[in-house]
């Protein structure tokens, strides 16, 4: 039998067992104060960039929109502009910080074509590498992350530079 530890999971599950999860975890993330806590790593004027709890591969990121918007045709002009004008910025900080071999971006809208927030939109970007879906994706049905969730919030973060809104 094989074990895969995931202490970051206990959280959630606690909070699931309790009813305590926020109606929007974006919304949620957006409102607080606390980036570190939420794992937001960058805050613009109409989009901010956020870790993805449960990541595909380390560094994977979603660009969202501080509104609450469910699909494209409702959301703020200026909001989507922002949100592609980041998504070069991220891929920036990932050819800095992970040297990755791909890029993978997108979007998943409503339920029914796969989004796991349903109501809120946001762009996926993560780095790819040859050989990231190895056997234990494929046939264990597991991921293998070499870096855990704070250390990737601290290296994106320091590149994005927060405070001055400038890729390094």
């Amino acid at each position: 039998m094989d074990y895969i530890w995931t202490p970051w999971r206990y959280q959630y599950m606690k909070q699931a067992e309790s009813n305590n999860l926020p109606e929007c975890i974006f919304c949620d993330a957006a409102n607080r104060k606390d980036d570190h806590e939420t794992l937001v790593v960058y805050r613009g004027k109409k989009v901010f960039i956020i870790l993805n709890r449960y990541p595909y591969t380390s560094g994977h990121v979603m660009i969202v929109p501080y509104a609450h918007v469910g699909d494209l045709s409702t959301a703020d002009p200026d909001a989507l502009s922002e949100m592609m004008l980041l998504a070069p910025r991220v891929e920036a900080a990932f050819r800095a910080n992970y040297k990755p071999d791909g890029m993978n971006l997108g979007m998943n809208l409503s339920r029914a074509g796969g989004a796991g927030v349903v109501g809120h939109i946001h762009l996926h970007v993560l780095p790819r590498w040859f050989g990231d879906s190895n056997f234990m994706t494929v046939v264990g049905e597991t991921r293998v992350l070499p870096e855990d969730l704070d250390t990737t919030y601290n290296r994106l973060r320091e590149y994005l530079n927060v405070t001055s809104g400038e890729v390094k």
